[in-house]
């Protein structure tokens, strides 16, 4: 999976290191030290994502030689990383040529209880129940991260971006179908757009969104 967001070049004593501005755990499987890569103004650079603290992660850069961006100011970053979502699409009778249905139009879920949004959007967009996701999704509440979110997408066949939008409440401009991701706490809350409205398991169908509270999102091919 890739993830696209700005974030600034620093030089530490043992090389490069670029903050990164979402929580690596709640979108990947991988935890420790995970191996990667970045595009950095053009360049394809080899790295490392070192653990701070709960989720938090940092990318350093060990070979100085392959760094040629500026410190200090804001970069668009492009980071890769392999093998960082769950595979539950195996027996899938779905496919991106087969999927569980077009997305044509879109109706709210609410959800039953606090923590199920994620299995709520993955709902709304297969046109399924929570209890049906849940058990694709193999997760309770407070649970489903994103990267468990698109294994569920790939295992109904609903086909999307390979790459998350990390936007950090800068003013964007949504795709037609995409899953939101808005900070809540330390979890992430997450709703759908859909042609111009906002369809959120826990306030309705809403018709307009402070984009300020956008972590980012996830484009859905319809």
């Amino acid at each position: 999976m890739r993830y696209f967001f700005e974030s600034k070049l620093e030089k530490k004593d043992n090389g490069y290191r670029i903050q990164i501005p979402f929580n690596v755990w709640e979108v990947c499987k991988l935890r420790d030290v995970i191996q990667g890569k970045i595009v950095l103004d053009n360049d394809i650079i080899e790295c490392e994502l070192l653990p701070k603290e709960k989720g938090n992660y940092e990318i350093h850069i060990g070979d100085e030689a392959v760094v040629k961006a500026a410190l200090g100011v804001t970069h668009k970053i492009l980071l890769h990383i392999n093998g960082s979502l769950i595979r539950m699409d195996q027996n899938s009778p779905y496919s991106f040529e087969n999927p569980i249905r077009k997305i044509d139009s879109m109706q709210v879920i609410i959800q039953p209880e606090d923590g199920l949004c994620g299995q709520a959007c993955v709902a709304m967009l297969a046109g399924n129940t929570i209890a049906e996701v849940i058990s694709v999704m193999d997760c309770r509440e407070w649970q489903a991260t994103m990267g468990r979110m698109i294994s569920a997408l790939n295992y109904y066949g609903i086909d999307h971006s390979d790459i998350i939008m990390y936007t950090e409440g800068r003013d964007t401009v949504l795709p037609k179908c995409c899953i939101m991701m808005e900070r809540m706490g330390r979890f992430c809350h997450y709703l759908i757009h859909y042609d111009g409205k906002f369809y959120d398991s826990n306030l309705g169908v809403l018709e307009e969104y402070d984009m300020s509270k956008l972590l980012g999102y996830l484009e859905i091919k319809c």
